[in-house]
C-alpha cells in the first residue's frame, strides 16, 4: 500500500490580533504607559512674574487700541469738565478705517466731546514752546462744533453752522478760581433741543442783551468778526464750553482727523486742586466723590 504524498505546504496558523491587551482570564490587562518627562515645578516668583507679564501686555493693548486715561489741567470745558477731572477716553469708537455694523464704531458727530493732540497755534509760536502746550504732544479736550465742509461763524452769544444757530443751552457764570468750577449766576430757560450747556461771563451776556456789538479779542482769528470759517476735509472745528475762557479753533484753526484720539466717556476720579494737601487724609477729603463715575456729555 503506497503512501499518498502531497506537494502542498502545510497551512500556517494565522496570527491573532487583539484590540487591547488582556490577561488569560479575559480581563483587561493594565497597560503601562511611559510617563512624559516633567520640567521643574514653578516657583511662586515665576508664577507672579508670568501673571505680571500677561497683565502688562493686556494693559498695553487696551491703552493702545481701546481706552486711555487723561487728566484735565485747564478750565476751558468748565463746568462740563472741571479742572482735576481724570477721564477715560474711548479710542475704539473713532478708530480709523472702515466701520463694521457689529462693532461699536461710528463717525465723529457734532456735539461730541473729543480728546486730540493739540495741533499748534501759528499765531502764537512763543506760547507753543511752553512745556504744557507743546504741539502734537499735549492732549486737548473740546466739543465738536463744525464737521468737514461746514461753514461756522460765531456772532455774540450764538454759533451758526451753515447759517443756522446751534441749539446750545446758555448759562451765565463767573470765574472765581482758575482751578475751581464756575459759579452759576443765571441758568436760562432750557429748550427741548438744547442737548449741552455753554457758559458765558455776566459782562458779555449783559452787553449782548443791551444790543452792543461783541467783537472777538485779538487771540481769535477764525469764524469771528463777520468772517465765517469753512471746515476743510478730514478736519473739525472745536470749541470749549467755557466760551469766554477757551483758546480753541477760533484761535488756532482746525483739528485734523489724524490727531483725534477718541471720545471722552466718563470721570473715573476727580480731585479738587483748589484745596491744600497737607496729609494723606486730604486725598479722601479733596476727592470729588460726587463726580466719580459721571458720564461726560
Amino acid at each position: 500500500m503506497s503512501e499518498t504524498v502531497t506537494t502542498e505546504k502545510p497551512s500556517e496558523k494565522p496570527e491573532t490580533f487583539s484590540a487591547r491587551s488582556v490577561r488569560p482570564n479575559g480581563r483587561e490587562r493594565d497597560v503601562e504607559v511611559e510617563a512624559e518627562p516633567v520640567g521643574p515645578p514653578k516657583t511662586v516668583i515665576r508664577e507672579y512674574f508670568e501673571s505680571a507679564v500677561v497683565t502688562v501686555i493686556m494693559a498695553l493693548f487696551g491703552m493702545t487700541f481701546i481706552v486711555q486715561a487723561v487728566k484735565v489741567p485747564t478750565a476751558s470745558m468748565e463746568n462740563t469738565i472741571t479742572v482735576g477731572d481724570h477721564l477715560l477716553v474711548n479710542k475704539f469708537i473713532f478708530a480709523p478705517g472702515p466701520t463694521f455694523p457689529l462693532l461699536p464704531q461710528r463717525e465723529i458727530k457734532r456735539g461730541d466731546i473729543i480728546v486730540f493732540k493739540y495741533p499748534g497755534n501759528p499765531f502764537d509760536p512763543e506760547r507753543d514752546r511752553q512745556e504744557d502746550n507743546i504741539p502734537f504732544k499735549v492732549n486737548y479736550v473740546k466739543r465738536v462744533i463744525g464737521l468737514p465742509g461746514d461753514s461756522v461763524e460765531v456772532k455774540g452769544l450764538k454759533v451758526y453752522v451753515n447759517g443756522e444757530p446751534l441749539p446750545e443751552h446758555l448759562i451765565v457764570a463767573r470765574n472765581t478760581n482758575d482751578k475751581g468750577p464756575l459759579e452759576i449766576v443765571e441758568d436760562t430757560q432750557r429748550e427741548g433741543n438744547e442737548l449741552y450747556n455753554v457758559f458765558y461771563f455776566p459782562e458779555k451776556v449783559n452787553a449782548a442783551r443791551l444790543g452792543h456789538d461783541i467783537n472777538a479779542g485779538p487771540d481769535f482769528h477764525f469764524a469771528v468778526n463777520g468772517k465765517p470759517a469753512k471746515v476743510p476735509p478730514n478736519s473739525y472745528f472745536v470749541m470749549g464750553d467755557d466760551r469766554d475762557n477757551s483758546l480753541d479753533s477760533r484761535a488756532w484753526g482746525f483739528v485734523p482727523r489724524e490727531l483725534v484720539i477718541g471720545r471722552a466717556m466718563f470721570v473715573y476720579w476727580s480731585y479738587d486742586e483748589t484745596k491744600p494737601f497737607n496729609s494723606p487724609f486730604d486725598f479722601f477729603t479733596n476727592t470729588r466723590w460726587s463726580r466719580t463715575g459721571t458720564m461726560v456729555k
